[in-house]
């Protein structure tokens, strides 16, 4: 991809947006640990011109070893993902497709993981509210 400096500049700008807006998907749960929020700050540092390149790319190469760490929650893991190609994007402006492709994988997974938490609440509301004598005789969706 070889972009003009002007769209690349926008192309960088765009994918810290979508990278910042996943990030509390990972920042929840991985409170202590900021390296996907810096390679966010690194994207717009190098935007600034306060940061260069190669700077831009260790910040990358950091949130994507979060989100390696981060696997077992696919929403945090593609959330730092996100970020690693929105700062990774200011050395090669196809890596800013690449973050708003993992923003929507986290918001995706988080979607889904709240989807079956509203499930299994509603499921164990209305078991709590069924007589025990009745339950063998309801037949619907049964966690387990």
């Amino acid at each position: 991809m070889n972009v003009e400096s002007q769209d690349h500049q926008a192309l960088v700008q765009w994918a810290a947006d979508c990278a910042e807006r996943v990030l509390p998907w990972f920042e929840r749960p991985h409170s202590g640990d900021d390296r996907p929020r810096r390679a966010v700050e690194a994207a717009r540092a190098w935007l600034r011109g306060e940061l260069e390149v190669g700077a831009a790319r260790t910040a990358a190469s950091a949130a994507h070893e979060a989100a390696r760490e981060a696997a077992e929650d696919p929403a945090a893991s593609a959330a730092a993902h996100a970020a690693g190609h929105a700062a990774a994007s200011a050395h090669m402006a196809a890596h800013a497709a690449h973050a708003a492709n993992y923003a929507i994988s986290a918001v995706s997974h988080a979607a889904a993981r709240e989807a079956a938490e509203v499930t299994a609440s509603e499921r164990d509301w209305q078991q709590l509210r069924l007589p025990e004598h009745l339950q063998a005789t309801v037949k619907g969706p049964r966690r387990g």
